[in-house]
């Protein structure tokens, strides 16, 4: 695995500091049972990496006591860890609404047979990856029957009610290094192709573009395509994409309770910057104000100002 950090330290993305919490994104850990070309997690069935008793404590005590409005659970895939269910239903009690970033492949594990019907039960938002509405593509992203079972899985979460009364999103990425195209035009693509073969309904198309760290990264480096990559994303940057990025509202706590100031930032280890501590933990951060305070950023950031903009919700601008 090629390292990327040490190509990104160039300094041009413009400093930007925080706005209001408003979003808390934990990552589980990195244990998942698929292992993605595009992953920037670096995700697979191999990872062992998982959520302590001790750290998700951490976790329900900053949902008591913050305002945060959204709970972003990801991974991994997330539903694997033994605690998924608890941490769902914890922060529903508390009024804060939840996202799962779901592969939908999971849906299918052993031991996950019921998972569709909890989440719909706990009316959880599900983001799901499906980088394409053709079995091709998404086979040679994400691995051979993907494309069978991630079409099954959504079918039997619009039989539970998502895509109408329950909020179901997709999430596109691009196959290689480039930018993705316009959401709302290839929206009404996925909702035509996927409704018109198989019946299905979602709410929302969220446009992702991929991240030059971990596994793709890496790629780019092997193929000699990071240098070409990292120009189209600075000479596609758009200042006006800024004031949206996720980084402002949202902090990511990885599975050992560390925070960041995105899901990117975590894979790169670029802690957040609080004044006086190399490395700052969720417990540090209960009934702190982080309004006003600086955010990390390296080129890599360019990623989500390119163009339309990305973020974990999807395009910044129509």
């Amino acid at each position: 695995m090629h390292a990327t950090l040490p190509l990104l330290r160039h300094y041009r993305f413009p400093a930007i500091a925080r706005a209001r919490l408003e979003t808390l994104q934990v990552n589980l850990g990195y244990k998942c049972n698929q292992s993605c070309l595009h992953c920037h997690v670096n995700a697979g069935p191999t990872r062992t990496e998982m959520m302590s008793r001790e750290t998700l404590t951490d976790v329900f005590t900053f949902l008591e006591v913050s305002k945060v409005k959204t709970l972003d659970v990801t991974g991994g895939a997330p539903e694997l860890h033994p605690r998924f269910r608890e941490l769902v239903m914890r922060a529903r009690d508390l009024s804060v609404q939840v996202i799962d970033r779901c592969n939908l492949t999971v849906l299918e594990e052993p031991g996950q047979e019921d998972t569709a019907e909890f989440l719909a039960k706990n009316r959880v938002e599900i983001t799901a990856s499906l980088p394409c509405y053709t079995e091709e593509l998404v086979d040679r992203q994400r691995g051979k029957g993907v494309y069978e079972k991630s079409i099954r899985s959504i079918r039997k979460l619009n039989a539970l009610g998502y895509g109408d009364e329950l909020p179901l999103n997709l999430v596109y990425n691009p196959q290689g290094p480039s930018l993705p195209p316009a959401q709302d035009k290839l929206e009404a693509d996925y909702k035509r192709i996927l409704g018109e073969t198989f019946g299905i309904r979602f709410n929302r198309l969220l446009t992702l573009a991929n991240m030059p760290i971990q596994r793709f990264g890496s790629t780019l480096i092997s193929k000699g395509q990071f240098n070409q990559y990292m120009t189209l994303l600075h000479e596609s940057h758009r200042d006006e994409n800024l004031a949206a990025v996720m980084c402002r509202a949202l902090i990511s706590v990885d599975w050992q309770g560390d925070v960041y100031d995105c899901d990117f930032n975590q894979m790169l280890d670029l802690p957040l910057p609080i004044k006086g501590k190399k490395r700052v933990k969720l417990a540090d951060l209960i009934g702190r104000d982080l309004e006003g305070n600086p955010i990390a950023v390296r080129d890599h950031c360019f990623g989500c100002t390119a163009g339309q903009g990305s973020s974990c919700g999807g395009a910044l601008a129509a």
